[in-house]
Protein backbone atom coordinates (compact mmCIF):
# COMPACT_ATOMS: atom_id res chain seq x y z
CA UNK A 1 0.00 0.00 0.00
CA UNK A 2 1.36 3.65 -0.86
CA UNK A 3 0.72 5.63 2.44
CA UNK A 4 2.25 8.47 1.15
CA UNK A 5 -0.29 8.88 -1.57
CA UNK A 6 -2.91 8.16 1.56
CA UNK A 7 -5.05 5.40 -0.10
CA UNK A 8 -7.34 4.55 2.47
CA UNK A 9 -8.09 1.07 3.05
CA UNK A 10 -11.04 -0.26 4.88
CA UNK A 11 -10.42 -2.98 6.95
CA UNK A 12 -13.79 -3.37 8.89
CA UNK A 13 -17.28 -2.92 8.92
CA UNK A 14 -19.79 -2.51 11.17
CA UNK A 15 -21.65 -6.21 10.89
CA UNK A 16 -19.58 -7.94 8.44
CA UNK A 17 -16.24 -8.54 10.97
CA UNK A 18 -16.00 -7.40 14.70
CA UNK A 19 -13.82 -8.28 17.74
CA UNK A 20 -15.65 -9.83 21.05
CA UNK A 21 -14.09 -6.52 23.22
CA UNK A 22 -15.33 -4.12 21.05
CA UNK A 23 -19.32 -6.28 21.58
CA UNK A 24 -18.77 -6.07 24.96
CA UNK A 25 -21.44 -3.79 26.31
CA UNK A 26 -20.05 -1.38 29.25
CA UNK A 27 -22.07 -1.65 31.85
CA UNK A 28 -23.00 2.40 31.94
CA UNK A 29 -25.06 2.78 28.86
CA UNK A 30 -24.99 6.84 27.83
CA UNK A 31 -24.34 9.17 25.47
CA UNK A 32 -21.26 10.67 27.04
CA UNK A 33 -18.10 8.49 25.60
CA UNK A 34 -14.80 9.12 27.72
CA UNK A 35 -11.49 7.90 26.67
CA UNK A 36 -9.56 6.36 29.35
CA UNK A 37 -6.02 5.41 29.26
CA UNK A 38 -5.22 2.42 31.75
CA UNK A 39 -2.83 2.20 34.49
CA UNK A 40 -0.12 0.23 33.06
CA UNK A 41 4.10 0.05 33.50
CA UNK A 42 4.51 0.75 29.84
CA UNK A 43 2.51 2.24 27.41
CA UNK A 44 -1.47 0.69 26.46
CA UNK A 45 -4.08 1.51 24.27
CA UNK A 46 -7.19 3.69 25.49
CA UNK A 47 -10.35 2.27 26.30
CA UNK A 48 -13.74 4.15 25.73
CA UNK A 49 -16.33 4.34 28.37
CA UNK A 50 -19.95 5.08 27.96
CA UNK A 51 -21.68 7.02 30.53
CA UNK A 52 -25.02 8.51 31.16
CA UNK A 53 -24.30 11.66 33.33
CA UNK A 54 -21.12 13.66 33.37
CA UNK A 55 -22.83 14.54 37.04
CA UNK A 56 -22.63 11.47 38.62
CA UNK A 57 -21.97 7.64 38.99
CA UNK A 58 -18.63 5.82 38.15
CA UNK A 59 -17.36 4.20 35.13
CA UNK A 60 -14.40 1.54 35.16
CA UNK A 61 -11.73 0.43 32.31
CA UNK A 62 -11.83 -3.01 34.49
CA UNK A 63 -13.95 -5.50 32.54
CA UNK A 64 -15.51 -3.20 30.24
CA UNK A 65 -15.28 -0.31 27.40
CA UNK A 66 -14.06 -0.40 23.58
CA UNK A 67 -10.53 -1.22 23.77
CA UNK A 68 -8.58 1.17 20.78
CA UNK A 69 -5.74 -0.21 18.71
CA UNK A 70 -2.64 1.23 19.22
CA UNK A 71 -1.03 4.15 22.11
CA UNK A 72 -1.69 7.49 20.99
CA UNK A 73 -5.38 8.31 20.45
CA UNK A 74 -7.27 11.54 19.42
CA UNK A 75 -10.86 12.04 19.30
CA UNK A 76 -13.86 14.17 17.62
CA UNK A 77 -17.28 13.80 17.09
CA UNK A 78 -19.31 15.10 13.55
CA UNK A 79 -22.86 14.48 12.24
CA UNK A 80 -23.76 11.81 15.48
CA UNK A 81 -20.37 9.78 14.90
CA UNK A 82 -17.34 9.43 16.81
CA UNK A 83 -13.73 9.79 14.93
CA UNK A 84 -11.03 8.15 16.72
CA UNK A 85 -7.73 8.85 15.46
CA UNK A 86 -4.59 6.94 15.23
CA UNK A 87 -1.23 8.84 15.85
CA UNK A 88 1.13 6.25 14.49
CA UNK A 89 4.63 8.34 15.67
CA UNK A 90 5.91 7.95 12.11
CA UNK A 91 3.85 4.81 11.42
CA UNK A 92 0.57 4.86 9.70
CA UNK A 93 -2.53 5.89 11.70
CA UNK A 94 -6.38 5.36 11.43
CA UNK A 95 -9.73 6.64 11.16
CA UNK A 96 -12.15 4.29 13.54
CA UNK A 97 -15.60 5.31 13.24
CA UNK A 98 -18.05 4.70 15.61
CA UNK A 99 -21.75 5.62 16.27
CA UNK A 100 -24.20 4.87 19.49
CA UNK A 101 -26.87 1.88 19.64
CA UNK A 102 -28.58 2.02 22.38
CA UNK A 103 -25.89 3.32 24.86
CA UNK A 104 -23.46 0.71 23.33
CA UNK A 105 -20.24 1.88 21.12
CA UNK A 106 -20.70 0.43 17.31
CA UNK A 107 -17.73 0.06 15.58
CA UNK A 108 -19.07 0.83 11.43
CA UNK A 109 -15.98 1.43 10.20
CA UNK A 110 -11.95 0.92 10.44
CA UNK A 111 -9.53 2.48 8.05
CA UNK A 112 -5.81 2.94 7.63
CA UNK A 113 -4.40 6.06 6.97
CA UNK A 114 -1.13 7.94 7.37
CA UNK A 115 -0.76 9.72 10.75
CA UNK A 116 -2.04 13.44 10.52
CA UNK A 117 -0.94 16.01 12.91
CA UNK A 118 -4.48 18.69 12.50
CA UNK A 119 -8.28 17.19 12.09
CA UNK A 120 -11.61 18.79 11.73
CA UNK A 121 -15.25 18.73 10.99
CA UNK A 122 -15.69 20.71 7.78
CA UNK A 123 -19.28 20.70 6.35
CA UNK A 124 -19.86 16.92 5.96
CA UNK A 125 -16.36 16.02 6.20
CA UNK A 126 -13.47 15.24 8.57
CA UNK A 127 -10.61 17.46 6.91
CA UNK A 128 -7.28 15.68 7.93
CA UNK A 129 -3.59 17.12 7.69
CA UNK A 130 -0.42 15.07 7.29
CA UNK A 131 1.81 17.99 8.17
CA UNK A 132 5.72 18.29 6.47
CA UNK A 133 8.48 19.40 9.32
CA UNK A 134 11.41 19.10 6.93
CA UNK A 135 12.22 22.07 4.92
CA UNK A 136 13.80 19.65 2.34
CA UNK A 137 10.26 18.03 1.32
CA UNK A 138 7.72 20.90 2.41
CA UNK A 139 4.97 19.27 0.79
CA UNK A 140 2.14 19.16 3.44
CA UNK A 141 -0.79 16.80 2.48
CA UNK A 142 -4.75 16.82 2.83
CA UNK A 143 -7.56 14.17 2.75
CA UNK A 144 -11.66 14.99 2.98
CA UNK A 145 -12.73 12.02 4.66
CA UNK A 146 -16.57 12.07 4.19
CA UNK A 147 -18.65 11.12 6.78
CA UNK A 148 -21.23 9.89 5.40
CA UNK A 149 -19.38 7.24 2.61
CA UNK A 150 -16.58 7.12 5.11
CA UNK A 151 -14.01 7.26 2.54
CA UNK A 152 -11.58 9.75 1.54
CA UNK A 153 -13.36 11.90 -1.16
CA UNK A 154 -11.02 14.47 -2.19
CA UNK A 155 -7.07 14.97 -1.57
CA UNK A 156 -4.14 17.44 -2.59
CA UNK A 157 -0.94 19.09 -1.35
CA UNK A 158 0.32 22.23 0.38
CA UNK A 159 3.65 23.08 -0.51
CA UNK A 160 4.18 25.40 3.49
CA UNK A 161 7.86 26.29 2.83
CA UNK A 162 6.20 29.17 -0.24
CA UNK A 163 3.33 30.32 2.89
CA UNK A 164 5.93 32.13 4.98
CA UNK A 165 8.65 33.15 1.88
CA UNK A 166 10.74 33.43 4.67
CA UNK A 167 12.72 30.48 4.57
CA UNK A 168 10.95 28.51 7.05
CA UNK A 169 8.12 25.97 7.01
CA UNK A 170 4.86 26.52 8.10
CA UNK A 171 3.43 23.95 10.60
CA UNK A 172 -0.55 24.30 11.14
CA UNK A 173 -1.22 24.24 14.75
CA UNK A 174 -4.78 23.14 14.10
CA UNK A 175 -7.70 23.74 11.51
CA UNK A 176 -11.14 25.01 12.16
CA UNK A 177 -14.19 25.78 9.70
CA UNK A 178 -15.42 29.60 9.75
CA UNK A 179 -18.43 30.38 7.64
CA UNK A 180 -17.64 28.32 4.24
CA UNK A 181 -13.39 28.42 4.78
CA UNK A 182 -11.14 26.72 6.50
CA UNK A 183 -8.43 28.72 8.49
CA UNK A 184 -5.21 27.55 9.21
CA UNK A 185 -3.37 29.31 11.99
CA UNK A 186 0.44 28.22 11.75
CA UNK A 187 3.46 28.95 13.15
CA UNK A 188 7.33 29.09 11.00
CA UNK A 189 9.46 26.21 11.96
CA UNK A 190 13.20 25.66 10.73
CA UNK A 191 12.43 22.32 9.68
CA UNK A 192 15.94 21.50 9.99
CA UNK A 193 18.72 19.82 12.05
CA UNK A 194 18.63 19.89 15.60
CA UNK A 195 16.01 23.04 15.70
CA UNK A 196 13.41 21.43 14.10
CA UNK A 197 10.33 23.18 15.63
CA UNK A 198 12.98 26.56 16.63
CA UNK A 199 12.50 29.93 14.32
CA UNK A 200 13.66 33.02 13.72
CA UNK A 201 10.10 34.82 13.72
CA UNK A 202 9.05 34.07 17.15
CA UNK A 203 6.57 37.42 17.46
CA UNK A 204 3.81 37.00 14.45
CA UNK A 205 0.73 35.05 14.12
CA UNK A 206 -0.37 33.85 10.84
CA UNK A 207 -3.39 31.97 9.44
CA UNK A 208 -4.20 30.42 5.88
CA UNK A 209 -7.62 30.84 4.64
CA UNK A 210 -8.42 28.58 2.03
CA UNK A 211 -11.70 27.70 -0.17
CA UNK A 212 -13.30 24.34 0.72
CA UNK A 213 -13.63 22.03 -0.98
CA UNK A 214 -11.18 23.34 -3.37
CA UNK A 215 -8.43 24.10 -0.44
CA UNK A 216 -7.44 26.92 -2.75
CA UNK A 217 -5.27 29.59 -0.82
CA UNK A 218 -6.93 32.86 -0.62
CA UNK A 219 -5.40 34.72 1.95
CA UNK A 220 -2.88 34.81 4.79
CA UNK A 221 -3.94 37.09 7.84
CA UNK A 222 -1.36 37.98 9.84
CA UNK A 223 -0.57 40.05 13.06
CA UNK A 224 2.39 41.01 15.08
CA UNK A 225 0.97 41.77 18.14
CA UNK A 226 1.45 38.06 19.19
CA UNK A 227 3.66 35.21 19.14
CA UNK A 228 1.70 32.38 16.83
CA UNK A 229 -1.37 30.82 17.56
CA UNK A 230 -2.98 27.71 19.30
CA UNK A 231 -0.03 24.57 20.05
CA UNK A 232 0.80 21.84 18.87
CA UNK A 233 -1.49 19.67 18.19
CA UNK A 234 -4.13 22.20 20.08
CA UNK A 235 -6.40 24.14 18.38
CA UNK A 236 -6.28 27.57 19.15
CA UNK A 237 -9.60 29.08 16.99
CA UNK A 238 -12.74 29.72 18.21
CA UNK A 239 -15.87 31.10 16.79
CA UNK A 240 -18.19 32.81 18.77
CA UNK A 241 -22.33 32.69 18.17
CA UNK A 242 -21.81 36.06 16.60
CA UNK A 243 -19.59 35.35 13.91
CA UNK A 244 -16.85 36.91 15.60
CA UNK A 245 -13.53 34.51 15.96
CA UNK A 246 -11.16 34.88 19.06
CA UNK A 247 -7.70 33.25 19.13
CA UNK A 248 -4.95 32.38 21.83
CA UNK A 249 -1.35 32.42 21.29
CA UNK A 250 0.41 31.05 24.61
CA UNK A 251 3.72 32.44 24.01
CA UNK A 252 5.60 28.99 23.78
CA UNK A 253 7.94 30.49 20.25
CA UNK A 254 11.77 29.54 21.19
CA UNK A 255 14.96 29.58 19.12
CA UNK A 256 15.57 25.61 19.18
CA UNK A 257 12.43 23.73 19.92
CA UNK A 258 12.49 24.04 23.87
CA UNK A 259 11.98 25.56 26.69
CA UNK A 260 15.37 27.01 27.76
CA UNK A 261 14.83 28.95 24.46
CA UNK A 262 11.55 30.76 24.55
CA UNK A 263 12.21 33.80 22.28
CA UNK A 264 8.83 35.88 21.82
CA UNK A 265 8.54 39.28 23.47
CA UNK A 266 5.19 38.87 23.57
CA UNK A 267 3.17 37.54 26.45
CA UNK A 268 0.23 35.16 26.09
CA UNK A 269 -2.88 36.89 24.48
CA UNK A 270 -6.08 36.75 22.97
CA UNK A 271 -6.73 38.86 19.86
CA UNK A 272 -10.00 39.02 17.50
CA UNK A 273 -11.35 38.98 13.76
CA UNK A 274 -14.67 40.93 14.03
CA UNK A 275 -17.69 38.48 12.01
CA UNK A 276 -17.12 38.34 8.31
CA UNK A 277 -13.43 39.67 8.40
CA UNK A 278 -10.17 38.58 7.45
CA UNK A 279 -8.44 40.95 9.15
CA UNK A 280 -7.27 41.02 13.23
CA UNK A 281 -9.20 43.39 15.40
CA UNK A 282 -6.76 46.04 15.75
CA UNK A 283 -8.93 47.93 18.39
CA UNK A 284 -9.05 44.39 20.04
CA UNK A 285 -6.15 42.85 22.43
CA UNK A 286 -6.33 40.51 25.68
CA UNK A 287 -2.62 40.60 27.44
CA UNK A 288 -3.80 37.13 29.08
CA UNK A 289 -0.70 37.32 31.12
CA UNK A 290 -1.19 41.00 32.32
CA UNK A 291 -4.97 39.76 33.34
CA UNK A 292 -3.80 36.71 35.18
CA UNK A 293 -1.09 37.30 36.96
CA UNK A 294 1.82 35.64 34.70
CA UNK A 295 -0.06 32.68 33.54
CA UNK A 296 -0.20 31.49 29.72
CA UNK A 297 -2.90 29.87 27.96
CA UNK A 298 -2.24 26.06 27.04
CA UNK A 299 -5.99 25.36 26.10
CA UNK A 300 -9.50 26.19 26.43
CA UNK A 301 -13.13 25.55 25.50
CA UNK A 302 -16.04 27.57 24.88
CA UNK A 303 -19.03 27.43 26.64
CA UNK A 304 -21.30 30.21 25.54
CA UNK A 305 -21.96 33.39 26.26
CA UNK A 306 -18.65 35.08 25.37
CA UNK A 307 -17.14 32.53 28.24
CA UNK A 308 -14.34 30.03 27.93
CA UNK A 309 -12.86 27.68 30.56
CA UNK A 310 -9.37 28.17 30.17
CA UNK A 311 -6.48 25.97 31.25
CA UNK A 312 -3.09 27.44 32.06
CA UNK A 313 0.15 27.72 33.17
CA UNK A 314 2.59 29.45 35.62
CA UNK A 315 5.79 30.86 33.95
CA UNK A 316 7.92 28.40 36.34
CA UNK A 317 5.74 25.72 34.20
CA UNK A 318 5.51 27.18 31.28
CA UNK A 319 6.90 24.80 28.03
CA UNK A 320 6.50 23.95 24.57
CA UNK A 321 3.97 20.92 25.36
CA UNK A 322 3.50 21.36 28.68
CA UNK A 323 -0.28 21.35 29.43
CA UNK A 324 -2.15 23.63 32.01
CA UNK A 325 -3.73 22.44 35.50
CA UNK A 326 -4.70 26.12 36.48
CA UNK A 327 -8.61 26.35 35.70
CA UNK A 328 -10.11 29.72 35.30
CA UNK A 329 -13.22 31.70 33.56
CA UNK A 330 -12.65 34.05 30.67
CA UNK A 331 -14.92 36.37 29.29
CA UNK A 332 -13.37 37.64 26.18
CA UNK A 333 -16.20 40.53 25.49
CA UNK A 334 -15.17 41.74 29.17
CA UNK A 335 -11.82 40.84 28.82
CA UNK A 336 -12.52 39.90 33.15
CA UNK A 337 -11.15 36.20 34.35
CA UNK A 338 -11.41 34.55 37.18
CA UNK A 339 -9.83 31.11 38.65
CA UNK A 340 -12.11 28.51 39.57
CA UNK A 341 -12.99 27.96 43.18
CA UNK A 342 -13.83 24.06 44.27
CA UNK A 343 -10.92 21.73 42.46
CA UNK A 344 -8.55 20.14 44.40
CA UNK A 345 -5.53 21.62 45.21
CA UNK A 346 -2.92 22.16 42.33
CA UNK A 347 -0.12 19.45 44.33
CA UNK A 348 -2.71 16.99 44.33
CA UNK A 349 -3.84 17.29 40.32
CA UNK A 350 -1.81 15.22 37.94
CA UNK A 351 -3.03 16.28 34.63
CA UNK A 352 -6.08 17.66 32.97
CA UNK A 353 -7.82 15.92 29.81
CA UNK A 354 -7.44 18.58 26.35
CA UNK A 355 -10.61 17.57 25.00
CA UNK A 356 -13.06 18.39 26.73
CA UNK A 357 -16.64 19.28 26.56
CA UNK A 358 -19.92 21.73 26.82
CA UNK A 359 -23.23 21.76 25.57
CA UNK A 360 -22.42 25.85 24.79
CA UNK A 361 -25.35 26.76 26.46
CA UNK A 362 -23.70 29.38 28.56
CA UNK A 363 -23.56 27.60 31.75
CA UNK A 364 -21.20 24.50 32.18
CA UNK A 365 -17.84 23.58 30.61
CA UNK A 366 -16.98 19.21 32.04
CA UNK A 367 -13.20 18.58 32.21
CA UNK A 368 -11.35 15.60 33.03
CA UNK A 369 -9.34 15.51 36.28
CA UNK A 370 -6.67 13.20 36.87
CA UNK A 371 -5.51 13.05 40.46
CA UNK A 372 -1.61 12.23 41.74
CA UNK A 373 -3.42 9.66 43.99
CA UNK A 374 -4.52 7.81 40.43
CA UNK A 375 -8.33 8.32 40.81
CA UNK A 376 -9.96 10.74 38.20
CA UNK A 377 -13.42 12.65 38.06
CA UNK A 378 -15.34 14.25 35.74
CA UNK A 379 -15.77 18.22 37.43
CA UNK A 380 -18.79 20.49 36.40
CA UNK A 381 -17.36 23.99 35.78
CA UNK A 382 -19.70 26.67 35.59
CA UNK A 383 -18.47 29.39 33.97
CA UNK A 384 -21.10 31.99 35.75
CA UNK A 385 -19.87 31.65 38.99
CA UNK A 386 -16.55 30.21 38.60
CA UNK A 387 -17.50 27.39 40.70
CA UNK A 388 -17.03 23.25 40.11
CA UNK A 389 -18.37 20.29 41.64
CA UNK A 390 -17.02 17.18 41.27
CA UNK A 391 -18.89 14.51 39.17
CA UNK A 392 -18.48 11.10 37.24
CA UNK A 393 -15.66 9.34 38.92
CA UNK A 394 -13.64 7.28 36.49
CA UNK A 395 -12.07 3.77 37.99
CA UNK A 396 -8.69 2.31 36.47
CA UNK A 397 -6.74 5.19 34.78
CA UNK A 398 -6.25 8.35 32.92
CA UNK A 399 -9.19 10.74 31.43
CA UNK A 400 -8.50 11.49 28.19
CA UNK A 401 -11.22 13.06 26.10
CA UNK A 402 -14.51 13.75 26.89
CA UNK A 403 -16.95 13.88 24.07
CA UNK A 404 -20.86 13.77 23.36
CA UNK A 405 -23.16 11.22 20.96
CA UNK A 406 -26.84 11.75 20.24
Amino acid sequence: MNFKNFIFSTLLIAGVISCKKDNKAPVNYGNFVVAVTPVAATAVADYLLTASSLDTGIISTKKNGVEQDGTYRYYVTHQNKLFSMLYGQGNPGAVTVYNLEQGNLNKISNAVTETVQAFAPVNDDILLMKISRNVTNPTTSWYQFNTKSLQIEKQGTINSLELNNNGELAFFSWIKQVGNKVYAPYFSIKGCCSATFGTAYPDQAWIAVYSYPEMKLEKIIKDDRTSFIGRYFTDGLEELENGDVYAFSSNIASANGNSATFNSTKPSSVTRLKAGQTEFDKSYLLDFEALSGGLNITNWIYVGNNKFVVLSNTKEKKGAYNTGTIVGILDVNTKSYQKVTGLPEQADIKSISSNNYSAVDGKYGYIGVNLTSGLGYIYRIDVNNATSTMGLKVDGGTITAIEHLN
